[in-house]
């Protein structure tokens, strides 16, 4: 009878644990809105939202584009381009309508930006994840997103502090697409770009499964559930900067002399708590919701350390490190450039996606020299 009752708690405590992860995450949520205010427990919500989608319907982008280069196949990335056209629907409106009360991720292309995209595209690759990738799987465990998580921060922080310099050496004007014109140009641009991939995959890779297309709705209405609360699109890259900002201040550092953190509206958000930040609420979101899936799944953490050799690891930190700044000039990652960036009709997001892509094909082609391709 004892030794029953032992196998049932024995067999009882995975679901206890889970059951416990999920509301402490909804207790979260709660304290986060009872503290902050309900725009920011919504704000929690949908990156934990975001979390849960990514890392349970198994939604990324730098994963994508490795099968897109490596093996045609371009699934992943049709689900990519097909939340990008959902978004784009109703943001695009959106944005044209908003009266500054809603934004777009509007940036202008330049040398930098350019060349800054290219080298984010190299070093996603460096460390299978881009900027919500490199979140999700700290999240989940992963010892490689644990060590390129916090490289990724201080060099989002590096670049922010450097930007005004680059961005002096050249840029166009920002073009943003407006009203319905902007919405059917988006449209057919994404098309076109889905027809060159189909017409260049792999035979039997046509097909977007059932998983891909779930997943690509679910990121697309999160993606507009953070623009009506946030008045701002989905982005990564600011949070992990401030987050280094943050803690750089702690540790004594004057930052009054960086145009950029001293600019008012940084300086506001560097004396405020990061629970009253929009893009450090949906960033801890999707490190949590990632969390909460992978404990699901497995009852518990179960990453082990990849066997890598000591340069490659080293790839891994110099990598994150590169992934913060070049993103930080790039004007944001695959999420807050490439996703929201085309996804509110701005120019730049179809220019970093050209340079980015261009810069994983050297990225993948440095993996193996770098020891990255061991196996666990």
């Amino acid at each position: 009878m004892a030794e029953t009752t032992f196998d049932g708690a024995a067999r009882g405590a995975p679901h206890l644990r889970r059951a416990a992860l999920v509301g402490a995450a909804l207790l979260a949520v709660f304290a986060v809105a009872l503290f902050a205010g309900a725009r920011y427990g919504f704000l929690l919500a949908i990156g934990l939202g975001f979390g849960i989608a990514l890392e349970g319907l198994r939604f990324g982008f730098a994963g994508p584009w490795r099968a897109l280069l490596l093996r045609r196949e371009p699934a992943g990335v049709l689900a990519q381009l097909l939340a990008i056209a959902l978004v784009a629907v109703v943001a695009i409106p959106l944005v044209s309508a908003g009266g500054g009360e809603i934004v777009g991720a509007h940036a202008p292309v330049g040398w930098a930006m350019v060349g800054a995209a290219f080298v984010f595209g190299a070093a996603m690759q460096v460390v299978l994840g881009c900027g919500s990738g490199t979140l999700v799987n700290a999240g989940s465990g992963n010892p490689v997103g644990l060590l390129a998580l916090p490289f990724f921060a201080i060099g989002s922080f590096l670049g922010a502090t450097h930007l005004l310099w680059w961005t002096g050496l050249g840029t166009l004007p920002v073009v943003a697409l407006e009203g319905t014109t902007g919405v059917l140009a988006t449209l057919g641009a994404l098309g076109a770009v889905a027809a060159v991939l189909l017409a260049l995959a792999a035979p039997g890779a046509r097909r977007i499964p059932r998983r891909l297309v779930i997943a690509a709705v679910a990121v697309a209405l999160l993606a507009l559930a953070n623009l009506v609360v946030s008045g701002q699109p989905w982005g990564v890259v600011y949070g992990l900067g401030l987050w280094a900002a943050k803690g750089a201040t702690a540790l004594g550092a004057d930052l009054s002399g960086s145009a950029f953190w001293s600019a008012p509206a940084n300086a506001a958000r560097l004396e405020a708590s990061l629970f009253t930040d929009v893009t450090s609420l949906t960033n801890i979101g999707i490190i949590a919701g990632a969390l909460v899936v992978a404990t699901w799944r497995a009852g518990g953490l179960s990453e082990q350390l990849p066997r890598l050799p000591a340069r490659g690891w080293i790839a891994v930190a110099v990598a994150g490190l590169a992934m913060g700044y070049s993103s930080r000039l790039a004007f944001g990652c695959n999420v807050g450039a490439f996703f929201s960036g085309i996804s509110t009709g701005s120019l730049h997001g179809w220019a970093w996606f050209a340079a980015a892509l261009a810069g994983s094909v050297l990225g993948l082609r440095l993996r193996p020299l770098l020891g990255l391709e061991a196996r666990r």
